[in-house]
């Protein structure tokens, strides 16, 4: 809430945000896209549909590198299930 909360602080003096947290799932876009819409301003939407073997990849190799959390095959697997990718016709609603 307090994210949000300086989000619209944020939109309404013109300066730009991103929001990159969550937004799983259809309708927590959909709020976020209408309530900054209610502010006025532009919304965009970046979906990079990585196939799920290429985000394990980095995901490993974060780790490697950086000693990345300790994000299990399934684990990942399991969250790809809850996600809904936005389809063509969520798409048309945003600015980009």
């Amino acid at each position: 809430a307090q994210f949000w909360e300086l989000a619209q602080r944020l939109l309404s003096l013109g300066r730009s945000v991103i929001l990159e947290s969550g937004f799983w799932t259809r309708a927590e876009r959909d709020d976020k896209r209408m309530r900054a819409r209610q502010l006025g301003v532009a919304v965009e939407l970046r979906h990079l549909d990585l196939p799920l073997e290429e985000r394990w990849r980095r995901i490993e190799h974060r780790r490697d590198v950086s000693g990345g959390p300790p994000i299990t095959y399934e684990q990942l697997a399991s969250w790809d299930r809850l996600f809904e990718p936005p389809d063509a016709a969520e798409l048309s609603f945003f600015d980009h």
